[in-house]
């Protein structure tokens, strides 16, 4: 039989600053993972007219003599109609990526868009951003970098009238942020922080969601935190009122939500989500709790709706959200109290089961909350928490396993009164399986537990 031994409190404080420390160190390297892992993704925006739907006008690959006839039509044609239908048919041609090669290696072609791009007709601005934006969409960075004459007006134009113009420019600098260092570098004392940080007044939602996707591709750029972030200053962006801003976004999205089945709100929700992550990545919860101007319940409780949106309309958006979740709760013991006395804590398991990467991140949080200190793992222990452990203990994938060893592992050094017998079954030679997969939690397979969350009560 195993007898508990008396531990010293220096050695227990020895052990929690030296597993704070590793975790601190892991957190990182998952932060850096992430940025480069998302720094992939692009936003094409695309009004498909009657002709366009059928895909014959759209599916023409444009030769060199073509490009030339149809920027010579653009840039001196009789009438307007006709300039705009050239940029039209320029433009069907540049979603195709052998169109865009001869495109960049046509001399003087970018010059005469950039020119067509800052004339006084709006309907020839417009079609020219719209070439620039399948532009800015190709895989390559040679495209990309093309494009570096452009980005000076696009960035002016942030500061226009036109909402669809501004939205339209916001993502074509978002896709450009991705593909180009050497993007990023122009961008960066052209002013495109000051820029962003005015968009965030804008009353419109798709300017807001179009500034989420830009802003979180500057801040998740593979240089940030040597380079971008010293110069952005989070805490700049902050005082001009963007965690505010998007915090309040995040609770209206979790109301519309539960009011309307429309399609289309998971597209705003992952810019948000994300901003607000990288937001918070390097500024203590604490240190800012007062520009969010939010109670903590309600910050969330919004969280915990959109969970329960994702698992039924996008599950891919889970970690996200769960991320958000984390850098939330990493530093907050005020926002680890709100997730006990909400109850949030069998809702958050149960989504244990759905991904390894959900597995992780859901652990991650849990870690976050124990850190804190003997009164938080008393509530989390006992409760439904150990059999999850086990059966996450009994997974073959060796991230989800050791996230839930050193969540144990808090939970030794901060509950030692308490008896962890069950554990002795993973040492059974007569356990197989060594943990039941039906031992997971009393509660239905169509996530019930969610059920309980009403944005009405709460607002």
């Amino acid at each position: 039989m195993w007898t508990r031994q008396p531990r010293r409190p220096g050695l227990m404080a020895c052990g929690v600053e030296e597993l704070r420390r590793r975790r601190r160190e892991r957190e990182a390297a998952l932060r850096k993972a992430r940025r480069e892992q998302q720094l992939v993704s692009k936003r094409l925006l695309r009004e498909d007219d009657p002709e366009e739907a059928g895909g014959e006008s759209s599916a023409t690959v444009l030769g060199e003599a073509e490009v030339q006839e149809f920027l010579r039509l653009a840039q001196r044609g009789t009438e307007e109609k006709e300039r705009e239908k050239a940029l039209v048919n320029l433009r069907r041609g540049l979603q195709h990526p052998e169109t865009q090669q001869i495109f960049i290696r046509l001399e003087g072609s970018m010059r005469t868009l950039v020119g067509l791009l800052t004339s006084n007709r709006a309907l020839l601005q417009l079609e020219a951003a719209r070439c620039l934006h399948e532009l800015s969409h190709s895989e390559q960075s040679v495209v990309a970098e093309a494009c570096l004459p452009a980005t000076s007006y696009l960035l002016t134009y942030l500061s226009g009238h036109s909402s669809d113009f501004i939205e339209l420019c916001l993502y074509t600098l978002g896709n450009l942020i991705v593909e180009s260092e050497v993007v990023r570098q122009q961008l960066l004392p052209q002013g495109i922080v000051s820029a962003l940080v005015a968009c965030i007044q804008s009353p419109h939602v798709a300017v807001l969601e179009a500034l989420g996707y830009a802003l979180s591709q500057l801040l998740q750029a593979k240089e940030a935190p040597e380079k971008i972030i010293p110069q952005v200053n989070n805490a700049l962006l902050i005082t001009h009122g963007a965690l505010s801003t998007l915090g309040l976004l995040l609770l209206d999205l979790a109301g519309a939500v539960q009011r309307t089945e429309e399609a289309g709100l998971e597209l705003l929700a992952c810019p948000v989500l994300r901003c607000l992550s990288n937001l918070l990545t390097d500024v203590a919860v604490e240190a800012v709790g007062g520009q969010m101007q939010l109670k903590d319940e309600r910050i969330l409780a919004a969280l915990f709706i959109l969970f329960q949106f994702f698992l039924q309309k996008q599950p891919s958006l889970l970690p996200e959200g769960l991320w958000l979740l984390n850098n939330l709760t990493a530093s907050s013991p005020t926002l680890c109290t709100s997730l006990l006395s909400l109850d949030l804590i069998e809702p958050l398991l149960q989504l244990l089961p759905l991904s390894n990467v959900v597995s992780v991140l859901v652990l991650t949080v849990l870690c976050n909350v124990a850190e804190k200190g003997p009164a938080y793992c008393r509530q989390l222990w006992p409760g439904p928490l150990l059999p999850c452990l086990l059966n996450t203990l009994a997974l073959s994938d060796t991230e989800v396993v050791g996230q839930s060893l050193e969540l144990l592992q808090l939970l030794f050094l901060y509950r030692p009164e308490v008896d962890f017998w069950p554990l002795a079954l993973l040492f059974s030679p007569a356990q197989t399986p060594l943990v039941s997969p039906y031992f997971l939690l009393p509660c239905s397979p169509n996530y019930g537990c969610f059920s309980g969350l009403d944005w009405a009560s709460l607002a």
